[in-house]
């Protein structure tokens, strides 16, 4: 059986309120769980207490015994300083895309075309006031 520690969504529409449970990862996620150990609210202040309670000594017990943490709660235990979740970035995604890269390349060559004629005109302008 393989466990999960992860989060079961609560609450009314468009807000949310979650429970940190300990579940078979073939259950759905509103489903079966074995333990509740702790909530979190995503509604409330960062700062404030009661946005995350989880009982740490049992969140640390059931990954002894092999419940592996989804990528949302390593974040919250790695804010409560549990365990260390590696920073992740995805350097591709950020890229734009080629439509995208086309019309910056034209524009692009649009200034530079309209730099050059400016250039052009000024060295035109000039040409004649130096005589």
């Amino acid at each position: 059986m393989s466990l999960k520690i992860r989060l079961a969504r609560g609450g009314a529409k468009k807000r949310p309120f979650y429970r940190i449970i300990i579940a078979d990862s073939r259950m759905p996620r509103d489903g079966r769980f074995i333990e509740r150990i702790g909530t979190f609210d995503p509604l409330k202040k960062k700062d404030d207490a009661t946005r995350l309670v989880l009982d740490v000594e049992k969140a640390k017990d059931w990954m002894t015994k092999g419940a592996q943490p989804t990528d949302r709660v390593l974040r919250l235990l790695d804010g409560l300083g549990v365990m260390t979740r590696a920073a992740q970035n995805n350097p591709e995604k950020a890229k734009p895309k080629k439509k995208a890269q086309e019309r910056t390349a034209a524009a692009a060559a649009l200034v530079e075309k309209a730099a050059a004629a400016a250039a052009k005109a000024a060295e035109a302008a000039a040409a004649p006031a130096a005589e």
